[in-house]
C-alpha cells in the first residue's frame, strides 16, 4: 500500500515525489503524459502510472490504495483536474493537499490580462511581432485576430502530433517554433531579437515554469510582457512547505548536502564551473549580504547570515532544504570563516549530513597576477579583524602581501613606514578586487600617508631594503640609544631571554624597563605578539621610544608609571620580566598571578636584599618551577699590548611559573 499519492506532471510534482522516494516512503506518481513519465525514474519507493484519470477513475484509486494522504501538484492552469483530485478526496474522506508553484516577480511594465481570448483583444490594437510562450492549446484563440499568421511566433512542444496540429491552425515555417524547455533568461531574449518580436505572450506559471526568465528576457529587449493570470485563486503549500511537513508528519531524518563554496572576490566571472554548478542546484543559499547577492540565481531561497552558530540552527530548523550552498569569500582555506563553520556543523552530529568544501579564487592569488608579481616568496598575513604587527614583517621579508579591512588601512599602514624611516617602500594597493570598480595602483609609502580607501582592500609592501629578522637573542650594547639610565647587559638579556621561553605571539611586561634594551629583544622576538615596557623615571621613558624608533619595533607600547599600579589596565601577559620594582615585587608578582595564573616570570636582582624579597615571593606563592642561576659575567679591556678581564655585578636570574594552589 502507498502512503502518499502525488498528482505530479510539473517540476514540483516531480521534485515531490523523489524527495519522499529518497526518504523511503512508499509513493505512487501519476502523470498524464508518456513525456511525464520520462521525467522520473521507478525506484524500490516511488511507481509511476501513466495516464489521465477522470473522477470516478480516481475515487477508485483512491479507495482502493488507501492512501495517508494525496497531494495535488498539477499545473495551476489545469484547473478541472483540480477540482476532480479534490472531490474525490472529500467523497473517500481521504487527506488532501494543494501544491502550489511560486508565482513569479511581476513588473509595473507588463500587461495583464484575465484570459486567452482578452489577449488576443489586446494585441489585436497593437503593432509588431509577438512571441507566444502559452502552448499549443491556446494558439486556436489567436486565430481570429488580423494578420495573426505573419505577427505570431508560437513555441511548442517538438512532438509530431503538436506540430501537426498547430499547423492545422495556419501556424507554419518560422513561425512555429518546436522547442522543449527549460528556457533561460539568455534564451529567451535570443529568441525576441531573432524574431524582432515587441511583445510576449506568457501565463503566470511561477518561478519553476520559467515565468521570471520570460519577464526579465522581455524588459531587456524592451518588449512588452503580456501576462494571463491564473484561472483559479487557490491556497496551498509550496514545494518547500510541503517538504517540511512530509519530514514532521512522516519523522522523516534531515540529510541534506552542504557545501562550502569559496567564490573568489565576488565577481560572477571568477566563479569555478563546479562552483557554478553548485549554485544552479541549490535549494537555498546562505551567506553574507554581499556575497549573496553577487551569485545568487532567480528565484532561490537566501538566508542571508555569516554567523556560524545561526547558520546551524537555520538548517536545523529547515528540513525542506536539500542542497544547501554556503558561500564565502575568496578561497575557504585561506583567512575564511570556513574552519570554524566547519567545527559547528559537525558538532554533535549523528546524522548523514554531507558536508561538501569547494575551493575558490583567493585574493593573494588574484591581485599578484593582476600586478605581475609572484606570491610563492611573499609572506602572506591578514590584518583584517585580527592582530598583526605588518612592520615587522615588511622589515624583515622583502615582499608582503597582507588582506586589510579599513577605509584608512594603507594610510595607517604608510605613516608607520615612514615614522620608522621605511617610506620607500612600495605598496601596491588593490580595492574591490574583480569588481566594475576595481582599483589597483602602486605608490611608496610616504605619498599615501593621508589617503582614504575601501575597506575591501589588500596590499602587496615590496622593501628592497629589508633585513634579517634575528633567530638568536644577542643585539650588541652600543646598538642602543644610552644615556644615564641603567641597562641589563647583552649577556644577562641573553640568558634572560633565554629563561622566558618567548614565542612569536607572546603577551609580555618588562618592569623597570631602563633604556629599553630588554624591551626591544622581547619585542623582535614575539614579533606578531604584544610588549609592555613600563618605567617610572620620565628619561628612561624618552630613551625607550627612541629606541623602539630606531629598530620599529611598532608591537612595543611603552607605559610610564610605577607597578604595580601601572599594569592593572593592560591586557593578560603570557610572560613577565621584572628588571626593577621599587620594593614592590610581592604585589607585582600577585598581579601577574591574578591576571594569568600560568604566566611565566623572569626576575633579574642585583642586590642581596632583593633576592631575599624573591626567593620570599617564591617560597609564599608556592612555585613549581622555582629556579635561580647566578651569572657572573667578565669583558675584556685593552691595556698596552695586554687585555684584562673586567668583572661586571653578578646577577641572579629567578625564574618562576605554576604557583601552588
Amino acid at each position: 500500500m502507498y502512503k502518499v499519492l502525488v498528482f505530479a506532471g510539473t517540476t514540483e510534482g516531480y521534485e515531490i515525489c523523489r524527495f519522499l522516494a529518497d526518504h523511503r516512503v512508499q509513493t505512487k506518481g501519476f502523470v498524464a503524459t508518456e513525456y511525464g513519465s520520462k521525467s522520473l525514474a521507478e525506484s524500490e519507493f516511488l511507481t509511476v502510472q501513466t495516464g489521465r484519470l477522470d473522477a470516478a477513475a480516481m475515487e477508485e484509486t483512491f479507495l482502493q490504495e488507501k492512501p495517508e494522504m494525496v497531494l495535488d501538484a498539477t499545473h495551476p492552469y489545469a484547473a478541472e483536474v483540480t477540482v476532480n483530485i479534490r472531490t474525490a478526496c472529500e467523497n473517500t474522506q481521504t487527506a488532501y493537499y494543494r501544491v502550489l508553484r511560486e508565482a513569479g516577480e511581476h513588473e509595473d511594465r507588463a500587461v495583464y490580462v484575465d484570459s486567452v481570448q482578452a489577449a488576443a483583444d489586446y494585441l489585436d490594437q497593437t503593432q509588431g511581432n509577438v512571441l507566444l510562450t502559452t502552448g499549443s492549446k491556446e494558439l486556436v484563440g489567436f486565430t481570429g485576430m488580423k494578420d495573426y499568421q505573419n505577427r505570431l511566433y508560437a513555441r511548442v512542444l517538438s512532438l509530431p502530433n503538436v506540430m501537426k496540429a498547430c499547423a492545422e491552425l495556419g501556424f507554419e515555417g518560422k513561425h512555429l517554433i518546436g522547442m522543449q524547455g527549460p528556457f533561460s533568461r539568455e534564451l529567451n531574449a535570443a529568441m525576441l531579437r531573432q524574431y524582432d518580436c515587441r511583445y510576449l505572450v506568457t501565463k503566470d506559471t511561477g518561478k519553476a515554469g520559467g515565468f521570471q526568465d520570460k519577464i526579465d528576457a522581455a524588459l531587456e529587449c524592451d518588449a512588452v510582457p503580456v501576462i494571463i493570470g491564473r484561472p483559479l485563486k487557490e491556497e496551498g503549500m509550496s514545494v518547500r512547505e510541503c517538504k517540511r511537513f512530509l519530514t514532521e508528519h512522516f519523522s522523516l531524518a534531515h540529510r541534506p548536502h552542504i557545501t562550502l563554496l569559496g567564490i573568489g572576490m565576488g565577481s560572477q566571472k571568477l566563479l569555478t564551473v563546479q562552483g557554478k554548478n553548485s549554485l544552479d542546484q541549490a535549494d537555498l543559499l546562505i551567506g553574507a549580504r554581499r556575497m549573496v547577492d553577487s551569485v545568487k540565481r532567480p528565484g532561490q531561497d537566501v538566508f542571508v547570515e555569516y554567523r556560524s552558530q545561526e547558520i546551524r540552527d537555520y538548517i536545523d530548523a529547515h528540513p525542506e532544504y536539500d542542497n544547501i550552498v554556503i558561500v564565502l569569500s575568496g578561497d575557504v582555506g585561506f583567512y575564511s570563516g570556513a574552519r570554524k563553520l566547519l567545527e559547528v556543523l559537525c558538532q554533535d552530529r549523528e546524522d548523514n549530513t554531507e558536508i561538501e568544501i569547494q575551493c575558490g579564487i583567493s585574493s593573494v592569488v588574484y591581485f599578484m597576477s593582476q600586478i605581475g608579481l609572484s606570491w610563492d616568496d611573499a609572506k602572506i598575513v591578514s590584518a583584517h579583524g585580527r592582530g598583526c604587527n605588518l612592520i615587522s614583517h615588511i622589515c624583515y621579508t622583502e615582499k608582503v602581501f597582507s588582506i586589510l579591512g579599513t577605509s584608512d588601512g594603507v594610510a595607517v599602514l604608510a605613516e608607520k613606514l615612514v615614522k620608522y624611516g621605511m617610506g620607500d617602500v612600495l605598496l601596491y594597493v588593490g580595492e574591490n578586487l574583480s569588481y566594475e570598480n576595481e582599483k589597483i595602483f602602486a605608490k611608496p609609502a610616504s605619498e599615501l600617508t593621508e589617503y582614504k580607501g575601501d575597506p575591501l582592500s589588500v596590499i602587496c609592501a615590496v622593501n628592497e631594503n629589508a633585513g634579517t629578522r634575528l633567530e638568536t637573542h644577542g643585539i650588541r650594547d652600543e646598538e642602543f640609544i644610552r644615556g644615564k639610565a641603567p641597562m641589563t647587559k647583552e649577556e644577562v638579556r641573553t640568558v634572560s631571554l633565554s629563561k622566558l621561553r618567548l614565542t612569536a605571539d607572546s603577551v609580555c611586561y618588562d618592569v623597570g624597563a631602563g633604556t629599553g634594551s630588554l624591551s626591544i629583544e622581547m619585542a623582535l622576538r614575539a614579533h606578531q605578539g604584544q610588549v609592555w615596557a613600563i618605567e617610572k623615571k620620565e628619561d628612561a621613558v624618552e630613551l625607550i621610544h627612541r629606541n623602539k624608533l630606531k629598530f620599529a619595533a611598532d608591537n612595543l607600547e611603552i607605559v610610564e608609571g610605577l607597578a604595580p599600579e601601572a599594569l592593572k589596565d593592560l591586557p593578560t601577559p603570557t610572560h613577565a620580566f621584572i628588571g626593577g620594582s621599587s620594593g614592590n615585587l610581592k604585589e607585582i608578582v600577585k598581579l601577574l598571578l591574578e591576571k594569568n595564573p600560568q604566566v611565566r616570570i623572569v626576575i633579574n636582582c642585583i642586590t642581596l636584599e632583593t633576592v631575599s624579597e624573591a626567593l620570599e615571593t617564591a617560597k609564599e606563592f608556592g612555585f613549581e618551577e622555582n629556579e635561580i642561576v647566578q651569572l657572573s659575567a667578565a669583558r675584556s679591556k685593552a691595556i698596552g699590548r695586554y687585555h684584562m678581564m673586567m668583572g661586571e655585578n653578578p646577577i641572579y636570574i629567578i625564574t618562576l611559573q605554576n604557583p601552588g594552589k
